[in-house]
């Protein structure tokens, strides 16, 4: 009898669990802003890393940029030329921003705007980037721009500026080792 109830207890836990709402990407973060009709999640370092690190058929293109950083604005458009192109493809390309969070309303915010940004961006409020540079990459200086390109086989990272031709390539070669 005491078996029984164990495994009553057991099944209607398993059954609560799912009927329970799932946390959304959006829920993790610590807070959401609007750049006219675009959205940015605001999250800390481990909000980020399950954002980034999901186990799916899905590859990742993370690059860390901030908008005070020249030849991070000059890449830009180089990571929405290659969300665009591969759209029928399970491609993501997340901005990771690390502009400083008290110039997001000031700098960040009119930058998406004026550069009509479609891929997903997202603010990175890590307090202590020493605590987390070397979890992205152990090779990681912090300088920027720097890049992870990502899925659940493989894991690259760049630290230097890419051009179109040079993003695609690394992009395609991910690919193919799959």
């Amino acid at each position: 009898m005491h078996t029984m109830k164990t495994q009553l207890l057991f099944i209607f836990l398993l059954s609560l669990a799912f009927l329970l709402p799932q946390k959304t990407n959006a829920q993790v973060a610590k807070k959401i802003l609007a750049a006219g009709d675009k959205k940015i999640a605001i999250y800390d370092f481990n909000n980020f890393e399950k954002r980034v690190n999901q186990k799916n058929d899905t590859t990742y293109i993370v690059n860390f940029w901030a908008t005070w950083c020249i030849p991070c604005v000059q890449e830009l458009p180089y990571f929405e030329q290659l969300q665009e192109k591969y759209k029928s493809e399970k491609i993501k390309v997340i901005l990771v921003s690390l502009d400083f969070p008290k110039q997001v309303e000031k700098s960040l915010i009119p930058f998406i705007k004026k550069k009509k940004l479609t891929s997903e961006v997202i603010l990175l409020d890590a307090k202590n980037p020493n605590a987390w540079i070397n979890k992205v990459d152990p090779s990681w200086s912090g300088a920027l721009p720097a890049t992870l390109i990502l899925n659940k086989k493989h894991r690259y990272f760049f630290e230097k500026s890419f051009n179109f031709e040079e993003l695609e390539n690394e992009y395609l070669e991910l690919t193919k080792r799959d």
